[in-house]
């Protein structure tokens, strides 16, 4: 009996330090990336695929290619306030003869929040009202492939809205 207390004790003391695993859960909602869809442009209410589209962020080496899509997700620059990217129509196959490039510049500011201590801290961003999304040709001769860019939602604080309607 004396032994069994013993070892009943020295359970509760090895298991009394124990605290809960700080797992941040996949749910758990981060920094959000901002969500575009595409549109027809001869149809404001259509949906509307982009292909071979190739988006390159201003200084990167590295690009994203979207294809047969109509919604897209794109990280913003935590580290500054703006935030530029080359979106190139026909971006994404090998002739490069055909591309069109339209330049995105993001103006944002930034709100960092505590979320919890296994996930950290996440940032929100909120575009600014003036100018917020500004596009311009890359290649004036070709024109702009993108018309009318509409803020739907200037807050980003989630990826579960639209923030941003392109229409092509």
């Amino acid at each position: 009996m004396r032994y069994t207390v013993l070892l009943l004790l020295g359970f509760l003391f090895v298991f009394s330090g124990c605290e809960k695993d700080d797992i941040c859960s996949d749910t758990t909602p981060t920094t959000p990336r901002l969500v575009i869809e595409f549109y027809d442009i001869t149809n404001t209410e259509t949906l509307k695929n982009v292909t071979n589209l190739r988006i390159k962020a201003q200084g990167m080496s590295d690009d994203i290619t979207f294809n047969n899509v109509s919604k897209i997700q794109v990280p913003l620059n935590p580290g500054l306030d703006t935030a530029t990217y080359e979106f190139i129509q026909n971006g994404g196959d090998s002739d490069t003869t055909n591309d069109n490039t339209d330049r995105f510049t993001f103006n944002y500011s930034r709100s960092t929040f505590y979320v919890s201590r296994a996930c950290g801290y996440k940032l929100n961003f909120q575009l600014n009202a003036t100018n917020g999304v500004v596009i311009e040709d890359n290649t004036p001769a070709d024109g702009l492939w993108i018309s009318n860019p509409t803020l739907v939602q200037s807050n980003l604080t989630n990826e579960n809205e639209v923030h941003l309607k392109l229409y092509f």
